[in-house]
């Protein structure tokens, strides 16, 4: 986790921390005491941003998701979440959030169903189940940026305690078959440079990319024998391009040759490059920069070694992308159950919930072992004698309105 309270975090030859509020000289000066150590966290582990004009604001209009500090109770609605779960497309984190409803077995209440909140935004999609959030980022740094900033806002207002942010994507393979689960240990840029770089009020800033190496190696650690296709930890290269950034020969614009391609290629691959694809940069320098645990887990759709166009079926692509969805399930699951949070006696049970279609298929099973034959509650019958007064009166029960009808009429006519 960063410990500097400096704003532009910048690398050295030897890639060592240079805080860039103090002078050389100074670096190696005994520090006056602070009121915290931690500039990510405060004492009680929620997240603490590194801008300190938010708390000024007399509400932080969260613009990108159609939510505010002054117009939401943000504690209320978000302060259980536990994971961010983020993806390119609305489609595929809404299916995500469904998936993961039923493996954590969380209960909606009767006669609801999962909300957009974001809806009024137009630009994201996020869904809520439990401590779980189901964001869609769109494609590219950029939007993954505007996404990321205001998720981490909603972490700081919400008083989140101790995230973690997961990104679930596709990308092309580089020696690896499409179908491939690849989990990040780090990500590149273009230049196979660890860092992303954006332009601060004209000056250029460098923030590591680093991800969290024990997140993934947990994350692999979850990977069944029984699955049918690999699971592998590497390297990832993240481009601002789809085409030429990629080194594709099939976009509007190609001036290199195949040659090319594959010189690059085969130069990303020998440096531990396992997948290409164009948000793990931002992702891993800003959750890093904020000092939140962070994975990224895609699955692979050709191998880029043998091609550039996604050929395989839309059947076929939509099972692939189950792929990470599935690794990340089994970790929220199993994190859920050691911290007591979810039924360990069921894979989809709720510690909470109690679900009736449930047990009566328990009690209807009992009944079968038990050689009983059921009856209908019409043809049972109660022999006590209260039971057979009621019986006899109920004839009268019924004629007793049809009386006092016929009263009032003869009451009218003598009226009359």
């Amino acid at each position: 986790m960063p410990t500097c309270a400096c704003q532009d975090r910048t690398l050295d030859e030897s890639e060592e921390h240079v805080c860039s509020l103090k002078p050389p000289m100074e670096q190696d000066k005994v520090m006056e005491p602070k009121e915290y150590v931690n500039p990510v966290r405060y004492s009680d582990g929620s997240v603490r941003l590194r801008n300190p004009n938010i708390e000024l604001m007399d509400q932080d209009i969260l613009y990108h998701l159609a939510l505010g500090s002054g117009s939401h109770d943000l504690v209320e609605m978000f302060g259980d979440v536990k994971f961010v779960c983020m993806g390119g497309t609305p489609k595929r984190m809404e299916h995500f959030a469904n998936y993961i409803m039923q493996e954590i077995g969380h209960k909606l209440p009767a006669g609801t169903t999962l909300l957009d909140i974001t809806k009024n935004s137009y630009r994201y999609s996020m869904y809520k189940v439990g401590p779980v959030l189901s964001i869609s980022h769109g494609m590219g740094i950029p939007s993954v940026s505007i996404l990321l900033h205001e998720v981490i806002k909603l972490m700081y207002h919400a008083k989140v305690k101790d995230p973690i942010f997961i990104r679930i994507g596709t990308c092309g393979g580089i020696g690896h078959e499409g179908g491939t689960v690849i989990i990040s240990e780090e990500a590149l840029d273009e230049m196979m440079k660890p860092y992303m770089e954006l332009m601060v009020l004209g000056k250029l800033v460098r923030r590591p990319a680093k991800l969290d190496r024990q997140l993934a190696r947990d994350l692999k650690g979850l990977a069944h024998r029984d699955d049918p296709y690999d699971t592998v930890i590497g390297k990832t290269m993240c481009s601002n391009d789809f085409y030429e950034g990629q080194g594709r020969l099939d976009g509007a614009f190609c001036e290199f040759t195949e040659a090319d391609k594959m010189e690059y290629l085969m130069k990303l691959q020998k440096a531990g490059v396992v997948n290409i694809e164009m948000e793990s940069l931002c992702f891993a320098a800003l959750t890093h920069h904020a000092g939140i645990q962070s994975a990224v887990v895609c699955v692979t759709l050709l191998d880029r070694l043998k091609g550039d166009q996604v050929l395989a079926p839309k059947e076929v692509l939509e099972e692939w992308q189950m792929r990470p969805q599935k690794l990340i399930a089994r970790y929220i699951t199993t994190y859920l159950q050691r911290k007591g949070r979810l039924s360990l006696e069921g894979s989809h049970g709720s510690m909470y919930v109690k679900s009736p279609r449930r047990e009566l298929r328990l009690n209807d099973s009992q009944t079968n072992l038990n050689m009983q034959p059921r009856r209908s509650p019409k043809m049972q019958s109660d022999t006590s004698p209260s039971a057979r007064l009621s019986n006899v009166l109920m004839p009268l029960k019924l004629l007793y309105p049809f009386i006092c009808s016929q009263k009032v009429n003869l009451f009218a006519k003598e009226v009359a």
